[in-house]
């Protein structure tokens, strides 16, 4: 059985944190037409010295319950300045979640990238 991709949706912008320890929907997906390939990037770029923050992902295995998958967590000024979010195959209801939560310092502007794409059958 034969797959391709039928659509490709590109999320690109900022994300701010509107206040410490507030975590922070990066991306949000819901349920989609069919099973899907998710993949992004989310810089760090204008994080300084004093600055603590958490990213986090979630999946719904079971369809309905979103539940973290990862976690990563950056102190100060980076060394490297983009995080990468490797591409992952999930079923069309496991909606995905990546969020931001700045625990530490000045609240920093975090430019992202993702790109999801949706397969069908031929």
């Amino acid at each position: 059985m034969p797959v391709r991709i039928r659509s490709k949706t590109r999320l690109q912008g900022s994300v701010t944190p509107p206040s410490l320890n507030t975590e922070t929907d990066i991306v949000n997906l819901g349920e989609q037409l069919d099973d899907y390939i998710f993949e992004g990037f989310i810089s760090l770029q204008n994080l300084a010295s004093g600055d603590t923050v958490v990213i986090r992902t979630y999946i719904a295995v079971d369809g309905s319950n979103q539940v973290k998958s990862d976690e990563l967590t950056f102190t100060g000024a980076p060394t490297i300045f983009v995080v990468r979010v490797p591409a992952i195959t999930l079923a069309y209801n496991s909606k995905i979640r990546v969020t931001v939560t700045q625990t530490a310092g000045t609240l920093r502007a975090f430019p992202y990238t993702f790109i999801y794409q949706i397969m069908e059958t031929l």
